[in-house]
């Protein structure tokens, strides 16, 4: 084993837990944020205590980008993105496997994914200065010169093509699609991949959209770990050293998602166990500036677990469903309001009528005193497992990077939980939720 390996394998135990050295309850967490030459935005949280580091990096290039003729584009970039170098200069190229090896021999690893607002690309090394050198190099060259073969996409083009058929046969997978067409309608966080979709996309059109949004002045990266600020500066300068040093043009402004004007209900036959249940509308974005009276509000109504008013009366009263849940899913736009459950088929009506008037006594009359109580304890009491390791920690940077929310945001995190009164729930659920004109999806159903 070279020495490379010996000390990766000698301290993957590292790797593995990341625990983040600061007591949050002992001390403030020092988010720093600059914005180097070429335009990227750098937010880093110094964490010394073990030598490893995380960086996420991301760019406006989720699926929300995506032409509606070609939907999944962004995903499917962000995949082969990951598949694979071209030569460069006196380095030969790499393939998936070839990759995959140089990256095991360094004990680090690099992933890319899109979701639907951006496309992320996270490392993870060791910071002993024989890899952490190395580490940054290869990844820069994984994000500046990604092969994008065309037959490897020949291959994965039909994988991705079985993937779809497969999840036609779930009915959760149905369920899903269909529920997102009837909340978002034309917007862009509707779209899907299919198979017609997926049949227009190439590898041309991943160049394309690669090389128009993932560029440095576009980027935002965050770190954690065993780096001071001049060391994170000059490796976010590698990082993004291979990428084109394009100046960059401001990116078209995409519509909000429009409410729904009146309730839909689709009943979509399939042979099943279990009825598949999706109830909801659009939500809100992230900046609402009610974001944490919504977020203590749906810790009360669905997203407590069995502690919530849903799994109160669908579970516990009634035994309609094994699981009941309600969720919001705020981004640059207004993510969808989503009541979920699984009964039996014959049940299906019955529990989503009781769903229904669940909700709508919840956004008239709001929360009880003790319910409110309640969900304080939860949220407050489990803050610290929100950042007890260093990827949970670069998750909670990125996002108040990504959503440019103030650098201490995470200090004050509990205090606004504790602020939210039964008034200011009743309030920003009423102002965003409308019961009757929600969209109901139901996969399953005895009819």
């Amino acid at each position: 084993m070279n020495t490379i390996k010996k000390i990766a394998a000698g301290a993957g135990f590292i790797c593995a837990s990341g625990l983040f050295y600061l007591n949050p309850a002992m001390a403030a967490i020092p988010v720093q944020h600059w914005t180097q030459a070429s335009g990227a935005q750098v937010y880093l949280v110094p964490s010394p205590g073990i030598p490893m580091l995380d960086v996420q990096i991301d760019f406006d290039a989720g699926s929300r980008r995506d032409p509606a003729a070609q939907a999944g584009l962004a995903g499917l970039t962000a995949n082969m993105a990951s598949q694979g170098v071209r030569a460069a200069g006196s380095e030969p190229a790499l393939d998936e496997n070839a990759l995959g090896e140089a990256w095991a021999d360094l004990g680090a690893s690099l992933s890319s994914s899109a979701s639907a607002d951006r496309m992320s690309f996270s490392l993870r090394t060791l910071t002993y200065p024989d890899l952490l050198g190395k580490a940054t190099a290869l990844a820069a060259r994984q994000l500046g010169e990604p092969a994008f073969d065309d037959a490897l996409w020949q291959r994965e083009r039909q994988r991705v093509a079985a993937q779809l058929k497969e999840a036609n046969t779930r009915p959760a997978a149905v369920a899903g699609r269909a529920f997102a067409a009837a909340v978002y309608g034309t917007h862009p966080y509707g779209y899907q991949l299919t198979e017609a979709t997926l049949s227009r996309i190439g590898v041309a059109d991943m160049r394309g959209m690669y090389g128009r949004l993932v560029l440095p002045c576009r980027a935002t990266v965050s770190l954690v770990g065993a780096v001071d600020r001049a060391q994170a500066d000059a490796l976010v300068a590698r990082l993004l050293s291979r990428l084109p040093g394009t100046a960059c043009t401001p990116l078209p402004s995409l519509p909000p998602v429009a409410p729904l004007a009146q309730a839909s209900d689709q009943h979509i036959a399939f042979d099943a166990a279990q009825a598949q249940v999706l109830i909801g509308q659009p939500g809100y974005p992230r900046a609402d500036p009610d974001f944490f009276a919504l977020l203590v509000g749906n810790n009360i109504l669905g997203g407590g677990g069995f502690g919530s008013r849903l799994t109160s009366e669908v579970r516990e009263k009634r035994g309609l469903s094994y699981s009941v849940y309600s969720a919001f899913g705020p981004g640059l736009h207004a993510g969808a309001f989503t009541i979920g459950l699984q009964t039996r088929p014959d049940q299906a009506a019955q529990a989503i009528q009781v769903a229904k008037d669940v909700l709508a006594r919840f956004v008239a009359d709001g929360p009880t005193a003790v319910e409110l109580q309640a969900a304080k304890d939860n949220l407050e009491g489990g803050f610290a497992l929100r950042i007890d390791s260093n990827r949970k920690l670069l998750d909670n940077v990125a996002n108040i990077a990504w959503n440019h929310l103030p650098l201490d945001y995470l200090d004050h995190w509990p205090q606004q939980i504790e602020k939210v009164t039964r008034a200011d729930i009743q309030a920003a659920f009423q102002r965003i939720l409308q019961p009757e004109k929600m969209a109901t999806v139901v996969v399953g159903e005895n009819k």
